[in-house]
């Protein structure tokens, strides 16, 4: 039987959840800021929390309606059967987001939303379930416009972009979700080269890593329907048993890591080894300016780290003009992808952007710059030869090693 869902994600990224949500079978597919609402029955709910790499969380709706004060809200909780969708001993918590809400306080609609549940459960068996704002078994989101309200039960758990594989992080980590969506954004494909200069704790190689081998991003996690009373388990084990079975064994993937910060560097290759896909990734050390391409063309993604690691705006101001140096002379044929928070950046490097793309992670708005290198575009012209010119002596042979020389890939010391 279809039930009425809604997925969250990343905003800017909601066209790229709606082809993934036609993909797991989803139907009535309406796309609305910051998610898609969506119809579908067990299977496709299961599909979507395992498979979706774009979505944040999917919320199942089980009520709505037209709402005045907090009063109101508490009849409309009351009304619903919760015993009927998780058992006593679950303990739950309740979220609250108001669009032009004109109640005065969201914490008090929270808190009669709670009461209200509780007082269900009490009338039904006898007792109610403890509060966690944690780390719940059960989550229970209210979403209130200016008139109406929707409850929804999250089928999820804990937000989909925990992945499970990242145990290590280091400051201002990138969200896996909004990770994948650029990727796709920049029209990167498996076998394709793919490099991340300044990889951090490795968000961008695990989510290509995954793409690559067809590995569905949940595969080593829990979900919040499991804990549900309408589980169907038979149905979960068959969605889940597909998804192994489509996995590809762990082979080199043409993608590469790097980060001047050797730390950053380390804490990729665990979190890469402890997934199990170390052997997918090169990783090295390297400052951003000089890592060399790994190939004659391919997609470079990065999300400069603004004010951290690197340093303050002024290390900035001076670092993005070296590295526009370094993309013209080194990456002509590659695709160049910027998820920054720093809106200069184009205009600091001296290149200019083909597309900016509006991006969120989580709060903070972002810009992902395209940069195409154009081959030849930054080639020197030849002088012409002069006949009446004084001869130079041939040069021998062998040439010594020059230690200023350009860097390739050969040198590169994977660690």
């Amino acid at each position: 039987m279809n039930q009425t869902f809604f997925a969250t994600c990343p905003r800017g990224l909601e066209a790229l959840l709606v082809k993934e949500l036609k993909t797991s079978g989803a139907k009535s597919i309406q796309q609305t800021d910051g998610g898609v609402s969506f119809l579908g029955d067990a299977t496709v709910c299961y599909h979507i929390n395992l498979h979706s790499r774009i979505a944040t969380r999917v919320l199942w709706q089980v009520t709505k309606g037209r709402y005045e004060n907090e009063e109101d809200l508490f009849e409309a909780a009351y009304q619903v059967n919760w015993p009927n969708w998780f058992d006593v001993k679950h303990d739950f918590m309740v979220k609250v987001t108001g669009v032009k809400c004109p109640l005065k306080s969201l914490e008090f609609a929270t808190l009669k939303i709670k009461d209200a549940i509780c007082d269900k459960f009490r009338e039904a068996v006898g007792s109610r379930p403890y509060i966690d704002t944690k780390t719940p078994a059960v989550r229970i989101h209210a979403y209130l416009t200016e008139e109406n309200y929707i409850y929804y039960i999250d089928t999820s758990g804990d937000a989909l972009y925990q992945r499970g594989n990242r145990k290590a992080s280091i400051e201002a980590p990138l969200r896996e979700n909004l990770a994948a969506g650029v990727l796709q954004l920049t029209g990167w494909e498996p076998g394709m080269p793919l490099l991340d200069p300044m990889c951090g704790s490795g968000t961008f190689l695990l989510e290509a890593v995954m793409m690559a081998l067809n590995i569905a991003p949940g595969l080593n996690r829990g979900f919040g329907f499991e804990r549900l009373k309408n589980y169907e388990s038979d149905t979960w084990k068959k969605v889940k048993k597909a998804a192994q079975n489509s996995a590809k064994p762990v082979t080199f993937q043409k993608i590469y890591g790097s980060d001047i910060d050797l730390r950053a560097v380390r804490i990729a290759k665990r979190n890469l080894e402890e997934a199990g896909f170390l052997d997918a990734v090169q990783l090295s050390q390297f400052d951003i300016v000089k890592v060399p391409p790994a190939a004659n063309n391919g997609v470079l993604v990065a999300n400069p780290p603004y004010g951290i690691r690197i340093g303050d705006e002024v290390d900035l101001t001076d670092l993005y003009p070296k590295l526009g140096e370094a993309l013209k002379r080194k990456f002509a044929g590659w695709s160049a992808y910027f998820l920054t928070t720093d809106f200069r950046m184009p205009k600091l490097m001296r290149l200019s952007a083909s597309k900016k793309t509006p991006l969120f992670n989580g709060p903070l708005e972002c810009r992902l710059f395209e940069i195409k290198m154009v081959v030849g575009s930054n080639r020197k012209e030849k002088k012409p030869i002069d006949p009446n010119a004084t001869p130079v002596a041939d040069k021998p042979k062998e040439k010594p090693v020059d230690p200023n020389r350009e860097l390739t890939y050969k040198d590169v010391k994977p660690l």
